[in-house]
C-alpha cells in the first residue's frame, strides 16, 4: 500500500514537472510582436551629421540590449531607429519585454505597431479659383500665391507613378537649395525631376506584420505606385497642369493640383492590405522623421485608424514633431460615416478634412417602361441599342446554392447566367466593391446593371468605370425600381449613356461615407476641422493597375475618378501649400485658422449644407467649420495662432505627467500650468460637449492683415445666451495679439446640439468662429 501511494505521488509530481516545463517553454517561445518605443525628441541642430545619427542608433541598441541580454540581440530585434527628430525605435518584442521597457523613467510610451487604412479638374473652378473657361483671375489665390511655387509638399501614401504627365517639370525652376531629400525610388527605371524632387519607401513595419518573406516581392521595394491611390492624392495636392485630362472621355479639361507649381515628394508607407491594415505606424513614424529632415513644408496623409490615446498614436506623435518644425500636417477624416463618433486623426495639431461633393456629376439616366426616369451616376459605356431590355432582380437570378443575402449583393458565384443573359441585372450596394458587382453581371451575360444604394449610402452616388453599361441610383430611387420589379410581370428598362453635367444643385453636400464627430478622444476639440471636394475627383493614376483595381480588368488609364476623404485631404494640403508660398512666415496653426475661419456652411442654393445620407440639414460634426474657400483664406484678417506651448498645456490638462511632457517637448523646458480649462485651448472653433448652467471660454486672435477695428457679432440658437467681452478689438500692427472671453449660459435646457457663430469683422474681413454645444442642462457647475 505504501509503495502504491508513493507511486501515485511520484506520477503526479512528474506530470506537474512536465506541465511546468511546457508552460515555461511556452513563455520562452512566446510570439514576438512589433512594438514602438517612444522616447521623445531629438534636438541635434542644423549641423547634425550621419555620425550623430549613427550614435543615436547605437544608443538605442544599447538601451534595448539591456533588456534583451545583448547588443547583438538588440540589433536583430530592431526594425527602425528613429534618429533625426523623433527619438525612439521599433522592435520585435515579447509582451513582458515591452511591459518592462515601458517602466523605464525615460520612456514616454510603448505601443503596438498598429495598422491604418487608406481613406479611399473641376474642383478648383467650383471653389472659385478659376473660371469655367479655365482662365485664372489675377485676384485668384492661384495667381497671388504663384501656384505654390517654392513650397515643398510631401505625401505619405502608396507611392507615385513618376511617368504621369501630372509630375512633368515643364515650367518648373531649379530645386530649392534647402531641400535635403533624395530620390530613392528603389529601381533603375524610377526617376525624379524638378517637380517630383523626392522619393523614399518604408516597409519594415509592414514586413514585421506580414512576415519578412514578403519583401522578396519586387513591388514592395520601390516607391513606384502599384495601387493608384498615392498617384491620385499626390497629383491632387500638387500636380502640374495637364490639358485634355479625362476619364474615358468624361470630364474633359485641364487637370492641376492645388499647388501646381509646388515641388512634391512621395513617401511610400502603404502596401497591399493584410488583416491589420496597409499602412503601419512604424513605417509612418520613420517617414515623418525623414520628411522633417528633408525639408518639407506641408505633409498630406490620406489614411487613418480608430483614434487612440495621443501617446499611443504613432501618427499623432510624429505629427507633433512636424508641427514643432513649422510643418502643416493635413489628414483625412475617414470613410466610416455617417456613424457618429467615427472621425479619425483627431489630435488638435492635425488638420482633419471631411469630404463633400462638387457641382459636377456624371449622369446616367435609368428609364423604366412605365415612364419613370431616375438620374444615376456612371462612367460606363453605352448600351448596345437604344431600346428597352428586360430587367431582373438579382434575388430572382440567384443560383440554387447561393444565399438570398449574397445574391441580393451580386457577390461572385451567386448569379445564374441562364436567368440573366440579355437582361439588365438589378443589384444592391454593400459589402463587395461596386465595380465587382458589374463584373459579376458581365460574367453572367447581362447587358447592363442598375446598382441601388443601401439606406446607409442614401443619396451618395459614385461614378465608377463599370465593366458594362451601368448606373448607380440613390436609396429612394432604388426602392422605386424594386417596387416596379415586384409589381410588373414583364419589367423593362434602359440605361442612357453617361453625360457630364455642371452647375448641379445642391452642392456641396457632405458625403454619406465621410466620418463624423464628435471627437472620441477629446470631445472639446471639434473634428473634422473642414470639408473639401472628395466625390468623383479626377486625378492621376498608376498605369500598373486597372481602373477597377481588379486583376481581370486589363484596361489602363492615366487619369481616374476616386471618392473618399482621401481625395478631400490633398485638396486642403494643396491650398495650404498656396498659403505657405504667399505667407512663408505663417505657422501651421495660422494656415489652419485662415482656412477654417473663412469657410462657408451654405451650398450653391444659399441653403444650409445637407447630409448626403438623407438630404437633411447636417451639423458641424459632419463638416467642422464648413466648406473651404481658398480665395478668402489668403487674407483672413485675424487668426487663432496656437504655439507648441499651447499644445503642451493641452496635454497637461489631459493628465499627462511632467516627465512625459518634458520628453515630448525635447530640449524645450515646459512646466504645466497650475490651473487651466481645456475649453480655453486656442482653437479656431469652440466646443462644449455638455453645458451645465454656464461657462466662460477664452480665446486669442492675432492680426495678420492691415490695421483695423473688429466688432463682434453673434448668431445664437434658442436655449443659449452668449455674450462676448470685449465686443471691440482694435489692431494697430501685424502680429499684435488680443484676447476675448465668451460667456455662455443655459436659458432653456434640452438635449439637442446648439450651433452658434461668433463673427469678428472690420467691414472687409469676416473671421467666423463656430460654437458647438453638444447638449444643454440646467444645473450650474463651476469651471
Amino acid at each position: 500500500m505504501w509503495l502504491q501511494k508513493n507511486s501515485v505521488f511520484l506520477l503526479l509530481a512528474l506530470i506537474l514537472f512536465s506541465l511546468l516545463q511546457v508552460l515555461t517553454g511556452a513563455a520562452a517561445f512566446e510570439l514576438k510582436k512589433s512594438y514602438i518605443v517612444y522616447l521623445g525628441s531629438h534636438e541635434h541642430g542644423e549641423a547634425a551629421t550621419d555620425a550623430d545619427f549613427d550614435r543615436v542608433t547605437q544608443a538605442h541598441h544599447d538601451f534595448l540590449g539591456s533588456y534583451l541580454g545583448s547588443y547583438e540581440k538588440a540589433q536583430e530585434a530592431m526594425i527602425y531607429s528613429y534618429t533625426r527628430h523623433i527619438n525612439g525605435f521599433a522592435a520585435m518584442l515579447r509582451n513582458e519585454e515591452a511591459a518592462e521597457i515601458a517602466k523605464h523613467p525615460k520612456v514616454v510610451s510603448v505601443f503596438l505597431n498598429k495598422g491604418r487604412k487608406l481613406h479611399t479638374t473641376r474642383t478648383w473652378e467650383f471653389m472659385l479659383m478659376e473660371k469655367q473657361s479655365g482662365v485664372i483671375s489675377p485676384a485668384s489665390v492661384f495667381n497671388k500665391a504663384r501656384f505654390g511655387e517654392h513650397t515643398i509638399i510631401g505625401n505619405l501614401d502608396t507611392g507615385v507613378w513618376p511617368e504621369s504627365p501630372s509630375f512633368r517639370d515643364e515650367g518648373i525652376g531649379p530645386i530649392p537649395s534647402r531641400w535635403k531629400g533624395s530620390c530613392d525610388g528603389g529601381s533603375p527605371d524610377f526617376h525624379c525631376n524638378k517637380k517630383l524632387i523626392g522619393a523614399r519607401y518604408f516597409n519594415k513595419g509592414y514586413a514585421a506584420i506580414a512576415g519578412p518573406s514578403v519583401l522578396k516581392n519586387g513591388t514592395l521595394n520601390t516607391v513606384r505606385d502599384y495601387e493608384g491611390h498615392g498617384s491620385h492624392t499626390l497629383s491632387t495636392l500638387g500636380g502640374n497642369f495637364v490639358p485634355g485630362a479625362n476619364v474615358f472621355g468624361f470630364g474633359n479639361g485641364t487637370a492641376e493640383g492645388g499647388s501646381p507649381k509646388a515641388r512634391v515628394a512621395s513617401y511610400k508607407v502603404c502596401w497591399p492590405r493584410i488583416d491589420d491594415g496597409e499602412c503601419f505606424d512604424a513605417d509612418i513614424m520613420a517617414a515623418f522623421d525623414m520628411a522633417i529632415h528633408d525639408g518639407v513644408d506641408i505633409l498630406s496623409l490620406s489614411l487613418g485608424s480608430d483614434p487612440a490615446d495621443y501617446f499611443e498614436d504613432g501618427l499623432a506623435i510624429a505629427a507633433f514633431h512636424a508641427f514643432g518644425k513649422g510643418i502643416t500636417v493635413v489628414c483625412s477624416a475617414g470613410n466610416s460615416g455617417p456613424k457618429k463618433g467615427s472621425v479619425s486623426n483627431v489630435a488638435p495639431w492635425l488638420f482633419t478634412v471631411a469630404a463633400s461633393t462638387l457641382d459636377r456629376e456624371f449622369d446616367s439616366v435609368v428609364e423604366l417602361e412605365n415612364g419613370k426616369n431616375f438620374t444615376g451616376a456612371s462612367l460606363a459605356t453605352a448600351m448596345p441599342q437604344k431600346k428597352f431590355y428586360p430587367l431582373i432582380n438579382s434575388l430572382d437570378a440567384k443560383l440554387a446554392n447561393a444565399t438570398d443575402g449574397d445574391a441580393i449583393l451580386c457577390k461572385i458565384g451567386t448569379i445564374d447566367p441562364e436567368k440573366v443573359k440579355g437582361k439588365i441585372l438589378v443589384c444592391s450596394r454593400g459589402e463587395t466593391a461596386r465595380v465587382e458587382k458589374s463584373f459579376v453581371a458581365m460574367e453572367a451575360g447581362a447587358v447592363g446593371m442598375i446598382l441601388c444604394n443601401d439606406e446607409a449610402s442614401g443619396n451618395e452616388i459614385i461614378a465608377d468605370p463599370h465593366f458594362l453599361p451601368a448606373s448607380q441610383l440613390t436609396y429612394e430611387d432604388g426602392l422605386q425600381v424594386f417596387a416596379y420589379l415586384n409589381s410588373s410581370k414583364n419589367p423593362m428598362g434602359y440605361i442612357a449613356p453617361p453625360e457630364t453635367k455642371f452647375h448641379v444643385k445642391p452642392a456641396p453636400f457632405v458625403a454619406a461615407f465621410s466620418s463624423r464627430g464628435p471627437n472620441k478622444i477629446t470631445p472639446e476639440i471639434l473634428k473634422p476641422d473642414i470639408t473639401a471636394p472628395g466625390v468623383n475627383i479626377i486625378a492621376a493614376y498608376s498605369e500598373a493597375v486597372s481602373p477597377t483595381e481588379m486583376p481581370y480588368d486589363k484596361r489602363r488609364v492615366p487619369f481616374i475618378t476616386m471618392s473618399g476623404t482621401s481625395m478631400s485631404c490633398p485638396h486642403v494640403a494643396g491650398i495650404a501649400g498656396l498659403l505657405k508660398t504667399l505667407h512663408p512666415e505663417w505657422s501651421p496653426s495660422a494656415i489652419k485658422s485662415a482656412i477654417m475661419t473663412t469657410a462657408r456652411t451654405r451650398d450653391n442654393k444659399g441653403e444650409p449644407m445637407l447630409d448626403g445620407k438623407d438630404f437633411k440639414e447636417t451639423t458641424r460634426y459632419a463638416y467642422g467649420s464648413g466648406h473651404v474657400r481658398p480665395n478668402r483664406a489668403m487674407d483672413p484678417g485675424l487668426v487663432y495662432d496656437t504655439t507648441i506651448e499651447d499644445n503642451l498645456n493641452f496635454l497637461c490638462v489631459l493628465g499627462y505627467n511632467q516627465t512625459q511632457i518634458m520628453a515630448f517637448s525635447g530640449a524645450r523646458h515646459h512646466e504645466c500650468p497650475d490651473a487651466m480649462s481645456i475649453l480655453d485651448f486656442n482653437y479656431p472653433t469652440i466646443t462644449v460637449p455638455m453645458l451645465y448652467g454656464s461657462v466662460n471660454v477664452t480665446r486669442r486672435l492675432t492680426n495678420v492683415g492691415s490695421p483695423g477695428t473688429y466688432f463682434a457679432r453673434l448668431h445664437t440658437p434658442s436655449g443659449l445666451s452668449i455674450s462676448v467681452t470685449p465686443k471691440v478689438l482694435k489692431f494697430e500692427s501685424v502680429g499684435e495679439e488680443k484676447s476675448f472671453k465668451v460667456a455662455m449660459e443655459v436659458t432653456k435646457p434640452g438635449p439637442s446640439i446648439g450651433d452658434a457663430v461668433l463673427t469678428w469683422s472690420d467691414g472687409k474681413h469676416y473671421v467666423r468662429t463656430p460654437i458647438t454645444v453638444g447638449g444643454i442642462k440646467g444645473r450650474v457647475i463651476r469651471f
